[in-house]
C-alpha cells in the first residue's frame, strides 16, 4: 500500500508541476460541483461544506490528536504497558511532520486555488491541501494510537468513523472551493505513507 500511495503523489505532483492532462480531473469535478450548486441551492449544505473543512484545521485537529495520544497513554498505562508513554512523543512527532512535509510542497509548487487568483506574497499556495493533510494525519494517528488499547470491535469502528471524518473534510474542501481536487487526493496519499510508517515504528516498539 505504501509504494501506491507514493506512486500516485508522485504521479500526481509531476502534473501539477507541469501543468499536465491530469489537471483536467480538477475542471470536471469543479463544474460538477458547481452544477451541484446551482441545482440544489442549499445555503445549509454550503455551511455544513465549510464545517467539514475547517474540521481539518490545526485547532481542533491537533488538540484532538493529543487528547487521543494522552487517552491511550493513560489506558496503557492502567494496563501496565512497559512503554506506556509511547502515544505521547508518537503524536508530538505527528503533529511536527504535518508543517514539515506540507508548507516546503505548498512553496514550491505554488499552485493557485480553484477561484483562480494569483498567489499573494504571503500564500503558500494550495498544492498539497494542509486541511486535508492535517485531519488525516491528526485524527488518523489518533485513532491508531487509541486503537491499540481497545477491543478489536472497537478498533474497527473507531477507524471507520476516523476515515469518514477525514472524507468528510475533504469532500467539505472541495465543495466550498477551498481546493482543488488533486490537492485533496495528494494530501490523502501522503497521510497513509505517514499513517503507516508511524504504525509501523510505535508497533515495533
Amino acid at each position: 500500500m505504501p509504494l501506491t500511495l507514493l506512486v500516485a503523489l508522485a504521479a500526481i505532483s509531476w502534473q501539477v508541476a507541469v501543468h499536465g492532462p491530469l489537471l483536467g480531473l480538477d475542471t470536471t469535478a469543479q463544474r460538477a460541483v458547481h452544477g451541484l450548486h446551482h441545482r440544489l441551492h442549499s445555503p445549509a449544505l454550503d455551511r455544513f461544506g465549510v464545517l467539514l473543512a475547517d474540521l481539518g484545521g490545526s485547532v481542533p485537529a491537533i488538540p484532538a490528536l493529543l487528547g487521543l495520544a494522552g487517552l491511550a497513554a493513560w489506558r496503557e498505562w492502567r494496563t501496565g504497558v512497559r512503554r506506556w508513554w509511547l502515544p505521547l512523543p508518537t503524536a508530538a512527532l505527528a503533529a511536527v511532520l504535518i508543517p514539515a512535509l506540507v508548507v516546503p510542497a505548498k512553496s514550491w509548487f505554488a499552485r493557485p486555488g480553484p477561484l483562480g487568483l494569483p498567489l499573494t506574497p504571503d500564500q503558500w499556495g494550495w498544492y498539497p491541501s494542509g486541511h486535508t493533510a492535517t485531519s488525516a494525519i491528526a485524527y488518523g494517528v489518533g485513532a491508531l494510537l487509541l486503537g491499540r488499547t481497545v477491543a478489536v470491535a472497537a478498533r474497527r469502528w473507531l477507524h471507520t468513523a476516523t476515515a469518514l471524518l477525514c472524507l468528510g473534510v475533504g469532500t467539505g474542501l472541495v465543495w466550498s472551493d477551498f481546493h482543488w481536487l488533486l490537492d485533496v487526493t495528494a494530501s490523502w496519499c501522503l497521510a497513509g505513507v505517514v499513517l503507516w510508517s508511524l504504525n509501523r515504528w510505535a508497533g515495533r516498539r
